[in-house]
C-alpha cells in the first residue's frame, strides 16, 4: 500500500501531532486531497493512502487479492497499527466512507473526529441508475476495464464544474488507471456495493452502520457537495439521523468530486472545524 505521510517543519523531539487520515473512494486516489495536504500539513501529519489497485499502491490480480470490503478495512486497519496511528481525525470521500469508518469503528479510541464528504457507511436503496449499468455482467467489466468509462465519465459526471478540471488535473486523475489490469479496482469497486443480503460485503456493511452510535458524541462535520447525483443530499440527511449534532456545510455549487469544484471552500470548513 502506498501513501502520502507528511507534517512540514516537524522536527525529531516534538510531540506528534494529531493525524488527518484521508481515505479515497472510486475512481479516484490520494491525488484527491493534493490541496488539503499542502492546507494542512504545516499543523497535522497529513496521511493520505491508495486503496490496494488504486494510484501508486501494487495492483494485484483477482486471484491474488479479494477486492471485498472486509479485506480493505483490514488494510487501513494494519496501517493505522503499524505506523501506530493516534488522535486521528478521519477525513473520508466516496468509497472511503464505509472503509474509513469500517477502520474507525474497530478502532475508535484511536479516533477523535470525522469529516465525511459526500459518502455513505449505511444500507440505502438509492443506488443510482447509471451505477447500475456498470454492474450489468460482461458489459460492464468490458466498460469499465476495457473502455475505461467509468473513469473518464467521472471527470464530467462527478465534477459540477468541469471546467476546473485542467489537463494536469484530468492527467493526475487518470493517470493509474491506464490499462485493463491496472482498472481491476475501479471495476471491483462498482461490483462489490452491497445491495442484496446475498452479497458478500452486505454483513460488513451492516457491522459498520450498527456501530455508528459509537462516534455520536463525538465531533463530527459533514461537508456535502449539493449536486451529487450519485451521494445525494438524502444521504447527508442519513447521516444527520446518526449525527444530529454534526456540522453541517452544504457547498451548493458543487458535485460529488466537491474538493475539485470548490476546494477553498471545502478547506475552509475544515479548518474551521479542526
Amino acid at each position: 500500500m502506498h501513501y502520502v505521510d507528511e507534517q512540514k517543519g516537524r522536527h525529531p523531539g516534538d510531540a506528534p501531532r494529531r493525524v488527518l487520515l484521508m481515505v479515497h473512494g472510486n475512481p479516484t486516489w490520494s491525488f484527491f486531497f493534493r490541496n488539503a495536504i499542502i492546507r494542512f500539513r504545516d499543523k497535522f501529519r497529513c496521511i493520505a493512502l491508495d486503496h490496494i489497485g488504486c494510484g501508486l499502491s501494487d495492483k494485484p490480480g483477482e486471484k491474488e487479492y479479494s477486492y471485498r470490503m472486509e479485506e480493505r478495512i483490514n488494510d487501513l486497519c494494519r496501517l493505522i497499527t503499524e505506523l501506530d496511528l493516534r488522535n486521528i481525525t478521519l477525513v473520508a470521500h466516496d468509497w472511503g466512507g464505509v472503509i474509513g469508518m469500517g477502520a474507525a469503528t474497530r478502532l475508535s479510541e484511536r479516533f477523535e473526529r470525522l469529516v465525511l464528504m459526500n459518502t455513505a457507511a449505511f444500507r440505502s436503496d438509492k443506488f443510482p441508475f447509471r451505477i447500475r449499468i456498470c454492474r450489468m455482467p460482461v458489459f460492464g467489466r468490458l466498460a469499465i476495464q476495457g473502455l475505461n468509462l467509468f473513469t473518464l465519465a467521472a471527470l464530467r459526471l462527478a465534477a459540477a464544474k468541469p471546467q476546473n478540471l485542467t489537463k494536469e488535473v484530468r492527467a493526475g486523475l487518470l493517470a493509474p488507471y491506464d490499462s485493463w489490469h491496472h482498472r481491476t479496482a475501479v471495476y471491483r469497486f462498482v461490483d462489490d456495493v452491497p445491495l442484496v443480503e446475498k452479497h458478500p460485503s452486505y454483513s460488513t456493511l451492516v457491522e459498520i452502520e450498527n456501530q455508528l452510535s459509537l462516534f455520536r458524541n463525538k465531533p463530527v462535520a459533514l461537508i456535502w457537495g449539493m449536486q451529487d447525483w450519485c451521494f445525494t443530499p438524502d444521504f447527508l440527511a442519513k447521516f444527520l439521523q446518526f449525527f444530529p449534532e454534526a456540522d453541517v456545510h452544504r457547498l451548493a455549487e458543487a458535485g460529488h468530486y466537491l474538493l475539485e469544484d470548490d476546494p477553498e471552500a471545502v478547506l475552509d470548513a475544515m479548518e474551521t472545524f479542526l
